[in-house]
This record gives C-alpha cells, sequence and structure tokens, in this order.
C-alpha cells in the first residue's frame, strides 16, 4: 500500500455466545419496547428498516455530548485527543467484528448507499469503461442498482442481471452464462430485504474472479444478524450501514480491499483528506482519510462503536439461531392465516417474512396492525423490480431482529386474521 496505515488485525473478537443471553434479558436493554400504540404494547418489526437502539448506544451518544465533544485529528488538547482516540478505536472495533486484514480498509461513509455510490463513481468511473459489463441481481435494493444505472450511463458500460426462480433464489446458471471477460464487477446483495434470501456470496465472488472481475457485496441485511467474515467471503467490497446494525442513523461502513483504495481516487475533497496542499498541487492523504472529507460524523462512529460491542456480547451465532428460530415460528404460524401468500422461500432466509393478502392491499394491512399496536413495512421496500417479478405493486414486510421473541409472531397473527374480519 502506497503510504497507508496499516494496522493489521490480528485476531477475531469473541463470537461465541454470552451465557447470559436470553431474548427478554436482551428487551431490558431496549428502552422504546416500552412503548405503548394507542395503549397497546409496541410490537415491533420493522427491523430490516432500522433497528432500535440499546440503552449503551444512547449512552455513547449522550456521554460524547456531555463529556468527549471535540473534532477529531486536528488538536493537541484533551478533549480532542479523547475523541480521536474514540473515533480510531470505534474503526478498529468494526475491523475486528468484519474481519478485515487491515483496519485502514475500513472507511466511515453515511450508510450503505453513500458506500456503493463511492464505489461506482471512485473506482468504477476509473476502471469500467464502454462494452464493460456489470453483473447485479434481480432482486436488489434501489440503491445497488442506480448507481450502476449511472456509472453505465457515463462510461457506455452494459448491466446485466441475473434473474431468480419462483421461491426467490438466484438462478446461479444464468449467473454462470453471464460471466465472460468484459465483466469487470459483480454488485450483489448479500440478505434480500423483499425476499430475505441468503444469496452464496462465496460461489459468486470465486466466479467472478476467475473472469477477473471484482466483487461488491450489499451486507445491509446481513450485518445485524450473522457473523460476517470478509476474509472468507473474499469480496473486493462490502457495505453496511449502522442503523440496521443497532447504531446510529447516518453512518456506514465501506470496506475495501487496501490496494484497491489506495489506487481510487477520492470521492470527496476538502479537509482531513489531504497531506498538504497549494495553489499548485494537492497531495491527498493516507488510507483511511483519502475518504473521509470534512468533519466526520463522530457520535456516529463511536456509538457504531458501542453497537458492535453490545453485537459481541450477546453473540452473533446466538442472535442468529434466535432469529432463525423465530423465522420458523412465524413462517409456520402466518400460514394458518386464510388468504396470506408468502413472498419468498428461498432455499437459505434470514428473518423477512414478505406476504401478500387477498383480503386487502398491504398499506391497509399495515395500517390495521398498527391499530394493534404491530409495526410492520407496507410497500415495495426500495425493490421494484421484485415487485414486478411476482406482478404485485407492494407487500407487507414482517422483519425479526435479536430482541423480537414468539409473542411478537403471535400479536401479528392475531392482527393479521383482524385484517380478514375488517375486509370480511
Amino acid at each position: 500500500m502506497s503510504g497507508s496505515t496499516a494496522v493489521k488485525i490480528d485476531a477475531r473478537p469473541c463470537r461465541q455466545s454470552c451465557q447470559a443471553f436470553s431474548v427478554e434479558h436482551i428487551r431490558k436493554d431496549f428502552p422504546i419496547l416500552n412503548t405503548l400504540v394507542r395503549g397497546k404494547p409496541l410490537v415491533y418489526l420493522d427491523n430490516a428498516a432500522t433497528t432500535q437502539k440499546p440503552q449503551a448506544v444512547i449512552d455513547a451518544i449522550n456521554h460524547y455530548y456531555t463529556a468527549q465533544n471535540a473534532n477529531v485529528h486536528r488538536g493537541v488538547h484533551h478533549l480532542s485527543q479523547v475523541a480521536t482516540c474514540l473515533y480510531d478505536d470505534a474503526r478498529q472495533k468494526i475491523a475486528a467484528f468484519l474481519n478485515a486484514t487491515v483496519e485502514c480498509e475500513i472507511i466511515f461513509t453515511r450508510g450503505t448507499t453513500e458506500s456503493i455510490n463511492l464505489v461506482a463513481q471512485s473506482y468504477g468511473r476509473q476502471t469500467i469503461h464502454e462494452g464493460d459489463e456489470i453483473i447485479i441481481s434481480g432482486m436488489e435494493h434501489h440503491s445497488n442498482i442506480v448507481p450502476w444505472q449511472i456509472l453505465c450511463q457515463q462510461t457506455g458500460a452494459k448491466l446485466r442481471v441475473i434473474p431468480f426462480d419462483d421461491d426467490g433464489n438466484l438462478i446461479m446458471d444464468e449467473f454462470d452464462r453471464m460471466l465472460n471477460p468484459r465483466t469487470k464487477m459483480v454488485a450483489v446483495v448479500h440478505v434480500s430485504n423483499a425476499l430475505g434470501t441468503v444469496n452464496p456470496i462465496q460461489e459468486i465472488t470465486a466466479k467472478a474472479h476467475a473472469v477477473g472481475a471484482r466483487v461488491l457485496v450489499d451486507g445491509a441485511q446481513s450485518t445485524p444478524h450473522t457473523a460476517i467474515d470478509l476474509k472468507a467471503l473474499d469480496c473486493d467490497f462490502f457495505a453496511c450501514s449502522g442503523h440496521k446494525m443497532y447504531g446510529p442513523t447516518g453512518i456506514g461502513i465501506l470496506y475495501g480491499r487496501a490496494e484497491l483504495l489506495d489506487a481510487m481516487p477520492p470521492y470527496q475533497s476538502g479537509g482531513d483528506m489531504i497531506l498538504s496542499v497549494t495553489f499548485d498541487k494537492t497531495i491527498y492523504g493516507r488510507l483511511p482519510s483519502k475518504f473521509e472529507a470534512g468533519t466526520p460524523h463522530i457520535e456516529g462512529a463511536i456509538a457504531l462503536g458501542a453497537a458492535v460491542d453490545y453485537l459481541n456480547a450477546a453473540g452473533m451465532e446466538t442472535i442468529h439461531r434466535h432469529e432463525q428460530d423465530l423465522l420458523q415460528y412465524a413462517t409456520d404460524a402466518v400460514e394458518t392465516v386464510p388468504g396470506l401468500h408468502i413472498m419468498g422461500r428461498a432455499r437459505e432466509k434470514a428473518g423477512v417474512l414478505a406476504f401478500t393478502m387477498d383480503a386487502a392491499h398491504p398499506h391497509d394491512v399495515g395500517q390495521i396492525l398498527d391499530e394493534e399496536g404491530v409495526a410492520v413495512r407496507a410497500g415495495h421496500h426500495c425493490a421494484q423490480p421484485v415487485m414486478q417479478r411476482f406482478g404485485v405493486p407492494a407487500t407487507t414486510r414482517a422483519s425479526f431482529g435479536m430482541y423480537n421473541n414468539r409473542n411478537d409472531v403471535d400479536a401479528l397473527v392475531a392482527a393479521l386474521h383482524k385484517v380478514n374480519k375488517v375486509f370480511a
């Protein structure tokens, strides 16, 4: 790496389940779960949109502003040094959590969307040209479609789309047929926010690398729910969002191989991303500073570090097992509701349950569920091509987090029966 600040991550954090873990214990750490909605206990099942925050994350933000607030990397006074250490420590925690090779491979962004745009406009504009091809899947979130469409318009490259079957599985034979020496980028979601499908990232990466293509993984829906090992995935870029990881909004992560990031031009320019500036020439800073222009989201990074600590304490394997059990329970339970149709039955699924009902439009379903205190998402979920694939305008989506339990599912099912009663 050309002058990068490369702090090697020596060992993975402990990911074994905490013996004290129980869903009821976890629920006590989330103050918002005590909320009443129209006199009824909140049942929060919109975790694919954003997760609620544990008290530890809330405290980290509050403590920063009451005792640690200062700008980072720019001051010699006490508060600036404290804030800088906390900010840098958060990067180290996240690098270890994702099993990055070196700390400087972790770039702080505003979220998954900005991370993908950064790669498209920095790496893509530099390396992808007319006649080249970019492959995405048919189940992508809009934030992993539109940036590549824009890049194709800018460069003359061609966008190709991997189809998926009626159950929501990628048709890998079609992916194999698409790959060729013109393929320069494969950008694919790890877990579909609209279907819950878990895609075979290691297989996709190996096949893409075999033809010389780079791979970007949208990990927004996988990072909070299962252990991520970037070395095992072997992808070139990985993007995720803090607010889906029980952390704050407005903070996200881009992982990139250090040698690729080193060769990429800055995405934005300004303060703190330079080594020197004259009117004749600017020399850019080393990684990760080169991609973090201006005052960063300091408290967001610190609080995201607190969220990672919380996830590690709970145990990612434990969280994954709990949510898989809940998904199976919920799948069996909603199938007892007359006229309900589940959309997405992939071989491997995460905790997303999307469905339509014969009795009512998804927006009406969502409204009646809200009257019962059950918070779900109704709409196209920023995945309109998925809706078009199934010929529906929208779905109702329940999505699970570590603090959800079977009582939440029972409340959901009871509310769904009320939908049928209202529209009978």
